[in-house]
């Protein structure tokens, strides 16, 4: 899968992909507005995640968070962010179900955010972005990620449920909401 790509086309008002090494996708939803205030009537689940998890912070605090780290500060240390833009994070990623958060202190009052089921189940989302960046950002010295049992590098692969198959090497037909 040398040549894996991605291309966009545009055709009438419905979409899919056609893929063996070559992904075409074939918009129609993708037209919306992607700036707007929100996506969650959008049919594209994609872009109704993207919608409060696509930012960069998200992502990080939730990759901090299943590293271990629960605290505001700790959080603050390890991304260099500013705190405005961190309680904002949170506060989303709280409201959207991925993070709880608890009180480990009453005086003075602190909380702690810890993954929700929703946020456990994100993992795989984050291994499969650094496993792309892995091979396409790999510049330079990277952490690994390691199996804590076995001590093998541990390498993400997406498959397919129903069929067992690697997502990417089959075609991949995206049926509108309308079109059920």
């Amino acid at each position: 899968m040398d040549s894996y790509y991605l291309q966009w086309y545009y055709r009438n008002s419905n979409y899919r992909f056609d893929s063996y090494v070559t992904t075409n996708l074939i918009p129609s939803h993708y037209l919306n507005d992607m700036n707007s205030k929100s996506n969650l009537n959008n049919p594209c689940p994609i872009a109704r995640s993207l919608d409060f998890i696509g930012d960069a912070w998200s992502i990080l605090i939730l990759r901090d968070a299943h590293a271990g780290l629960t605290r505001f500060e700790q959080f603050r240390k390890s991304l260099g962010i500013a705190p405005t833009i961190l309680t904002k994070r949170l506060g989303t990623l709280t409201a959207e179900g991925l993070l709880e958060k608890q009180v480990y202190s009453e005086h003075p009052p602190r909380d702690e955010y810890v993954l929700t089921s929703a946020g456990r189940d994100f993992l795989p989302v984050l291994f499969m972005i650094g496993d792309w960046g892995r091979r396409y950002r790999g510049e330079g010295r990277l952490i690994r990620f390691l199996d804590a049992e076995t001590g093998t590098e541990i390498k993400p692969v997406l498959l397919d449920e129903v069929t067992g198959a690697k997502i990417g090497t089959r075609q991949i037909q995206v049926v509108e909401p309308n079109d059920e």
